[in-house]
Order: structure tokens, then C-alpha cells, then sequence
């Protein structure tokens, strides 16, 4: 019971020796008195386990926290497993020590034995609570990782979609750009031949020979 622990028993024998009465009752006592001091030992690791699920619970609905809460909810998880394989070996050991045929050391403590079991019972529901507790926190976290996912996966469809706009927009204005000088042309070449219908002299920019072979070719 006291593997890598740093915790000691010395309260256990200062309360045997404040204790004369049930000390007389003999070994059987001094097994209750260090197993209940075991099991107590158990509640503070509940009520942390449980302060840093309320923790991760918190963080749950915050945006791009997703992740991280999974992975600390699968540590939370896997100490709750540790902790349950602890309790439930104990619990089964003494419930064989005040009911039925129980060794002849423990027959006037019984009762003291059904206190830790129950102490015992109340840690085990208290973990199977947390266990449920963080399988329900896992899926909605892997829901809310689904959700950012597709978020960010229709911003880059609307960023892929603009963006193909602005390239088709700039194919298209290059195409009219590299057009334009014959367009230019085109309209001055109009305009003069308008003029000269309408008996107005208009001054008339220099045109290439293979424009104005061209121009006289389409008259």
C-alpha cells in the first residue's frame, strides 16, 4: 500500500493509542484503521480529477481550444482508469471482511469495514460519473473539431472562388489592353472619314501604310 507513496502511518498508531477501547479488540482494528486511512487518501484525488474536468469543461466551447481539451481529457481519463483499477480490488476485499464467514480477526469490527466499503462505493460512482462525464466531453469536443474544420474549409472555397474571379476578370482586361492601340485607331479612323462626309477639316494623326492600306481595303 505504500508503493512510491510519501505518505506515512503515523496517524494511523496516534489514533490506535487515543483509541485504547478499540485497540483492545486487537489486529482486527488495526487493519480497519489502516485501510480507512488508504481510502480516505482517495477523496482528495477525486475532488482534483474532478476541479480539472470542470476546467477542460469551461474551455470546451472556445474557439481553437478543441484539440487540446481532447488530449486532456484522454490523460483525465486514463487516471480515472488508473485510480478505478486501484479501488475496485479493495472494495471487493472488503466486503469479505463484515459479511458472511469472515476471518475470525475481523469479527468484532465488522461494522468498521462496512464504513470503508461504503466510503469505497462512493469513490467508485464518483469515478464512473467522471468517466461518463469525459466520454461525452470527447464527442463534443470531436464535434466542434468538425465544425472548425469545415469552417475554415468554406472560407477557402470562398477565397478559391473569388480568387478565380480575379484571375478570369485579368485575363479577360489584358486581352482588351493589348486591343486597345488598334481600337484607338479604329475610332480616329471613323471619326476623320465622318469629317471629311461632312466637309470639316479635322487634323489627323500620322497612321502606319499598313493601317491605312487596310482602312482603304475595307471602304
Amino acid at each position: 500500500m505504500r508503493n512510491r507513496s510519501k505518505l506515512g502511518f503515523l496517524g494511523v498508531r496516534e489514533r490506535c493509542e487515543r483509541e485504547p477501547e478499540l485497540l483492545r479488540m486487537g489486529s482486527g482494528f488495526v487493519l480497519y484503521a489502516l485501510m480507512d486511512a488508504v481510502v480516505d487518501r482517495y477523496f482528495p484525488i477525486i475532488d482534483g480529477l474532478e476541479t480539472e474536468l470542470e476546467t477542460i469543461e469551461h474551455e470546451i466551447f472556445t474557439r481553437g481550444a478543441a484539440k487540446k481539451s481532447i488530449q486532456q481529457l484522454y490523460e483525465l481519463k486514463q487516471r480515472t482508469m488508473v485510480l478505478r483499477h486501484a479501488v475496485a480490488p479493495l472494495l471487493e476485499a472488503v466486503g469479505k471482511l463484515y459479511g458472511g464467514r469472515v476471518p475470525q480477526i475481523c469479527s468484532g469490527v465488522q461494522a468498521y469495514f462496512r464504513d470503508v466499503a461504503d466510503h469505497l462505493t462512493r469513490i467508485e460512482i464518483a469515478i464512473d460519473s467522471m468517466r461518463d462525464t469525459i466520454g461525452t466531453a470527447i464527442h463534443v469536443n470531436l464535434s466542434m473539431v468538425t465544425i472548425e474544420e469545415a469552417e475554415v474549409t468554406k472560407r477557402l472555397a470562398a477565397w478559391a472562388a473569388i480568387f478565380a474571379v480575379c484571375t478570369a476578370f485579368a485575363g479577360i482586361w489584358g486581352m482588351n489592353f493589348e486591343r486597345m492601340p488598334e481600337l484607338k485607331w479604329q475610332l480616329r479612323l471613323r471619326r476623320r472619314v465622318g469629317a471629311h462626309r461632312r466637309g470639316v477639316l479635322i487634323p489627323v494623326l500620322p497612321v502606319p501604310q499598313s493601317r491605312l492600306v487596310v482602312a482603304g481595303a475595307s471602304q
